[in-house]
């Protein structure tokens, strides 16, 4: 089983790269490991943003939209509808750390699309961003009932995109956070450092069909834990997370002695995650019926694209979302879009919340008249 391979390059690599968050940040076990145990029960930054989270008044919610069952989070009615769509191997908490403020100006809706978190979809569901774009589309008119902003982060941008594409008459604006736009289309994607990671997704759903995938996930990433950080760490990290399950049963995983929001939340996402969705991208699948060139062209709502930090490794190889030329290129399509290069990772919303949350106040509240293009290209 193939492990994480961006956790080969050095720190300066590590940082930028769209798979960062998978593990650089599992180097914190090792000084973890020999102070206490993973499972230890005391409250985590995941606990302090829950409870604002509710203070702000969200709801988890489960909408019936056509063959799903959609989970999602929706704020007090505080101002224009907001379709929030995460990263993939998240869920919707990925942006609890924005969700209060974002509260304060927006009505948020903040979506577990399939695949994901606690969405539930038929055994046979095609995930294909054809398929879940309809659905979300179905949703915003079922739950919503009138036009929304929409921004999403990695495999959550290209989802809104989609929509912005395909349902012009549901999308006011679009944001899209660092979206991996042509570098994920086959067989683009065999050039870039994500298609080694979904090579475990696509070897669990079409051979192996574990019953328990974070414990999968682990087992197959054991020979990095333990050159890199330690020998027991897999098996340290295997019994966090069983003793976890025992205490807290059928709450998200949330590992405390874990100081890195990312690494956290990315073990909470992979609980509760179908490898089938990343096995779509691995074989080409996702995007069949998808073109992004295409779905770019034809849509004329105001368009901020973000791009986070990014690089090229000596073989060619992309390590991150987009290359400075896919981000020209997505630029150079939009009729109505802007362009902002952000110094962060590739989960911008949790690294700068702050800078997020101006970002979409500014650009959906106070941006620019729509018929106009705005920004430039990034060089």
């Amino acid at each position: 089983m193939d492990t994480v391979p961006a956790c080969r390059f050095p720190p300066s690599a590590r940082k930028t790269t769209v798979l960062a968050f998978l593990c650089g940040a599992f180097l914190l076990f090792a000084g973890v490991a020999h102070a206490k145990p993973f499972w230890t029960d005391r409250a985590s930054a995941d606990d302090v943003y829950q409870a604002r989270v509710t203070a702000a008044g969200y709801v988890a919610k489960v909408a019936h939209v056509n063959e799903i069952a959609l989970s999602y989070v929706e704020g007090p009615d505080n101002g224009p509808p907001l379709v929030l769509l995460h990263a993939q191997l998240l869920d919707w908490f990925s942006y609890s750390r924005v969700l209060p403020d974002l509260a304060k100006s927006f009505h948020v809706f903040d979506i577990d699309y399939p695949g994901h978190g606690g969405t539930v979809t038929p055994a046979n569901y095609p995930m294909t961003a054809n398929q879940i774009g309809k659905d979300l589309g179905a949703f915003i008119t079922q739950q919503i009932g009138q036009p929304a902003f929409v921004t999403g982060n990695s495999s959550g941008g290209l989802l809104a995109a989609w929509l912005a594409a395909n349902r012009p008459d549901l999308v006011r604006a679009a944001v899209l956070e660092d979206p991996p736009l042509f570098s994920s289309e086959f067989p683009r994607i065999k050039q870039t450092i994500a298609d080694r990671a979904f090579r475990t997704s696509y070897t669990a759903a079409t051979n192996d069909h574990p019953s328990d995938f974070l414990l999968y996930w682990i087992r197959g990433n054991a020979t990095f834990f333990r050159k890199n950080v330690g020998p027991g760490t897999p098996f340290l990290l295997t019994r966090a997370v069983k003793a976890y399950r025992r205490d807290h049963p059928g709450a998200p995983i949330d590992i405390a002695l874990i100081k890195n929001d990312t690494v956290r939340l990315l073990l909470r996402g992979l609980d509760r995650y179908d490898p089938r969705f990343g096995a779509s991208f691995y074989d080409g699948g996702w995007n069949q019926g998808f073109d992004h060139a295409d779905a770019l062209h034809r849509i004329t709502c105001p368009v901020l694209l973000l791009q986070a930090n990014t690089l090229t490794l000596p073989d060619g190889t992309l390590n991150g979302a987009m290359s400075p030329q896919d981000a020209q290129r997505a630029v150079a399509l939009l009729r109505n879009g802007r362009y902002q290069k952000i110094d962060a990772g590739h989960v911008i919303h949790l690294e700068q919340p702050d800078v997020f949350v101006k970002i979409l106040e500014k650009f959906f509240l106070g941006g620019p008249p729509s018929g106009s293009t705005v920004g430039s290209a990034p060089a």
